[in-house]
């Protein structure tokens, strides 16, 4: 059985002179309805909610306030979910809508719930819909793109594959409308293929190529791939391509997931959770938790940043502030600080952050795939 998690992007739902919403999602969901019967099952993750409430409006710009934009969502929460119900019960499929904040995943407990709940419906035979729950959410509980939220969940359930459909036929080298040397990519390589992309992102100067879609999409593939599932980026402004996903091709771009993938806590420690402060460590603490499989002792750390509680999520930072890990810190910030200070402290350093509620997040430097001979891009 393959268990796969489609994400569609808002832009793709949006309907034309050619083509209604109504059309486009029966035209999804025809190819879903497919697939399910087969004995496969699908969660979909679907963004449209506000753009849809704002057609039923009658507005002709997207709402700029948090509170505008909730209502909105709130109108087309509702219509997005009857569109789906009703072309869907056209080939006796039963849908079930899951919202999600990241308040719902702060937890391990919360987080297995969602997980479970996920895998009961797809045992019960109902294709489940996740979107983020807009119309309650604030910024600091907000996945920010639903693009995360599908990778978070595809993780969650142990998803074979993830298909991230878009508005872009695949990914490039960078953004082919600014650079007539950008290129195709068929198949990143993990991790160093993720790694050099992510770079790049990062680096890039403005334009949507570095700081919006494909940023998200990055991220996403990095949640998924992580969790051992492999990511296919595709355009869904078509939905035949979709079918065309659905039985094996391998149009777009496919990042290739780990071949050691981290398990369900360390997925959670490493992406579910929002860090509320930062921890600098020493060198001897940094090769103590890379290679001796080591847990953080008080002595390792040298400054704290950030005001948490106990067993609230914290970065480990390397003495040049770059990232080495995240997990949950055993002690608050201000019994980190006064231990630090105390004059009292005992011959034993304890334990800040125990192995078992960490997790490694340090990526290697790698050249730009442009210098590289061996590149682990592959090129169409």
């Amino acid at each position: 059985m393959t268990l796969r998690v489609i994400k569609i992007g808002t832009s793709l739902l949006r309907g034309s002179k050619e083509k209604s919403d109504i059309q486009i999602i029966n035209s999804y969901s025809n190819y879903l309805a497919e697939t399910i019967k087969k004995g496969e099952k699908i969660v979909l993750v679907t963004s449209g909610a506000v753009g849809l409430g704002s057609i039923k409006l009658g507005l002709k710009q997207r709402p700029i306030d948090v509170v505008s934009l909730q209502a909105t969502a709130a109108i087309g929460q509702g219509h997005l979910m009857s569109l789906y119900q009703s072309a869907m019960k056209l080939h006796g499929i039963t849908v079930a809508q899951i919202l999600l904040t990241r308040s719902d995943l702060k937890s391990k407990k919360g987080y297995d719930n969602a997980s479970n709940t996920l895998l009961k419906l797809l045992e019960w035979g109902v294709m489940p819909i996740v979107n983020e729950n807009d119309t309650v959410s604030k910024e600091e509980l907000c996945f920010g793109d639903n693009d995360t939220l599908s990778a978070l969940v595809a993780s969650a359930i142990n998803a074979d594959q993830l298909i991230l459909l878009t508005d872009i036929d695949r990914l490039y080298s960078s953004d082919p409308k600014k650079d007539s040397t950008a290129y195709p990519i068929a198949e990143v390589h993990y991790p160093d293929g993720l790694t050099t992309l992510e770079a790049q992102a990062t680096n890039s100067k403005g334009g949507t190529w570095g700081t919006g879609g494909i940023t998200t999409k990055l991220s996403a593939a990095r949640i998924a791939t992580d969790s051992g599932i492999t990511v296919q980026l595709a355009d869904g402004r078509d939905p035949r391509v979709l079918y065309e996903l659905l039985n094996g091709s391998k149009i777009g771009t496919v990042f290739h997931p780990s071949p050691t993938p981290i398990r369900s806590r360390k997925s959670w420690l490493a992406h579910a959770l929002k860090p509320l402060g930062d921890l600098h460590i020493d060198e001897g603490a940094c090769f103590a938790l890379q290679h001796k499989g080591a847990s953080l002792l008080l002595v390792g750390v040298k400054s704290i940043h950030g005001e948490f509680r106990a067993n609230q999520p914290v970065r480990l930072l390397n003495p040049d502030g770059n990232e080495l890990a995240r997990g949950l810190c055993s002690l608050s910030s201000s019994e980190l600080l006064d231990a630090k200070t105390s004059s009292l402290r005992t011959k034993r350093s304890p334990i800040v952050m125990h192995r078992d509620f960490m997790v490694i997040t340090s990526r290697k430097s790698i050249q730009s795939f442009k210098e590289n001979n061996d590149s682990p891009l592959k090129a169409l």
